[in-house]
């Protein structure tokens, strides 16, 4: 792994639907609560401004089990980067209920898990109906890059991918 790689977490799925699809299931907040958070979570908020400048705001409320309660878990970020239907840049993080910033701690996270992070999402035709979606996050460390990558991370992106190829299907 070269030193480029170190500082990045990418997920890459290639989707059997039309890119334009896969665009509204981002960027239409009724689309997006369709699919968002891992397997078992819901997504009862969804806010999108989807403007440069513009600003979202997701809940993922987590089900209660194992004699644990219902649990929220906000994120929101800034648009800073727009291309219709190609690629959409944003801030990422924790947040509370306001969308204000809330440290990572705060839902179980490590003491080394980024406050913020740079995301970039891509979408590309493959194929006559198909479209690779690749998420890109910018880190700053390897030791951070392990902390997202050995975290829930991986597997919640993984299962929220699932349900958004069931979603626009």
């Amino acid at each position: 792994m070269n030193d480029l790689h170190n500082k990045e977490f990418v997920i890459t799925r290639t989707f059997d639907a039309p890119r334009e699809k896969l665009w509204k299931a981002w960027t239409d907040p009724q689309e997006v609560a369709k699919w968002w958070g891992p397997e078992m979570f819901t997504v009862p908020t969804v806010q999108i401004d989807l403007r440069v400048g513009g600003k979202y705001l997701f809940c993922m409320r987590g089900a209660a089990g194992l004699g644990q309660p219902v649990m929220d878990y906000w994120s929101s970020g800034m648009y800073t980067e727009i291309v219709p239907l190609e690629k959409i840049v944003c801030t990422d993080g924790f947040a509370d209920e306001h969308g204000n910033r809330v440290d990572p701690s705060e839902y179980g996270m490590p003491a080394t898990f980024p406050r913020e992070s740079i995301v970039t999402i891509t979408f590309e035709d493959v194929a006559a109906g198909k479209t690779k979606l690749t998420i890109h996050y910018a880190i700053e460390s390897e030791v951070v890059r392990e902390a997202m990558v050995s975290s829930q991370m991986k597997e919640g992106w993984e299962s929220s991918l699932n349900k958004l190829a069931a979603s626009v299907q």
